[in-house]
């Protein structure tokens, strides 16, 4: 009998690649906290982890062979949104580093708990192989 990686990791898998994409997406927000005009970006992880998106997919068009396609994959620009301030910055930057440290440190954290179930289940799956 095959053993199917999908049912036994559930989506816990996709989760982990997604929350690492996510923690690049504010590390970005972050490191841009000085720029101004720069306009912080997320992911929200619930719609495109699901499958659903409220935009179609935007194709980047590059008109050189050494343009970089960007920190993330571009089938991903599509799923990133804006950030809407809580208070205005006087030369346009929406990072707010508060809110983003608060977030990045809720993204690891629900990394880490993916990652712990992961390592549990292979485990579980290794001790199944040997017989324990």
């Amino acid at each position: 009998m095959a053993i199917s990686f999908d049912k036994a990791l559930g989506i816990h898998d996709d989760a982990m690649l997604l929350r690492s994409q996510r923690a690049e997406v504010i590390a970005n927000n972050i490191a841009n906290a000085d720029t101004p005009n720069y306009q912080a970006r997320d992911i929200d992880f619930k719609s495109v982890l699901s499958g659903i998106s409220s935009d179609p997919k935007l194709q980047v068009a590059k008109t050189d062979g050494g343009h970089a396609s960007g920190f993330l994959n571009p089938d991903m620009a599509a799923d990133l949104m804006y950030r809407i301030p809580s208070q205005a910055s006087v030369d346009g930057n929406t990072v707010e580093v508060q809110e983003e440290m608060a977030s990045y440190t809720e993204n690891a954290l629900a990394f880490q708990s993916s990652f712990t179930f992961v390592d549990k289940k292979f485990k579980g799956l290794m001790a199944a192989i040997k017989g324990e």
